[in-house]
């Protein structure tokens, strides 16, 4: 488990919460959950600014939108 300080915390729930905003009802669970995880993979890779984090998130995104098109 990964321990995270608050500001790191508070930058992930706003780059999950900008991506999923424009999405139906804000997203279904298992989306918020995939992008969650990368976005906690991207922290312990140490990328813990908010504009990285907000790529994470669109690029988790967009791997689920390529997957279900697909």
């Amino acid at each position: 488990m990964i321990r995270l300080d608050q500001r790191t915390a508070a930058k992930m729930g706003v780059a999950l919460e900008e991506v999923c905003g424009g999405l139906p009802y804000g997203g279904d669970h298992e989306t918020r959950k995939h992008i969650a995880s990368q976005l906690v993979k991207a922290v312990r890779r140490g990328n813990d600014t908010l504009e990285g984090l907000k790529s994470v998130a669109e690029r988790a995104l967009q791997e689920l939108s390529s997957c279900k098109s697909a």
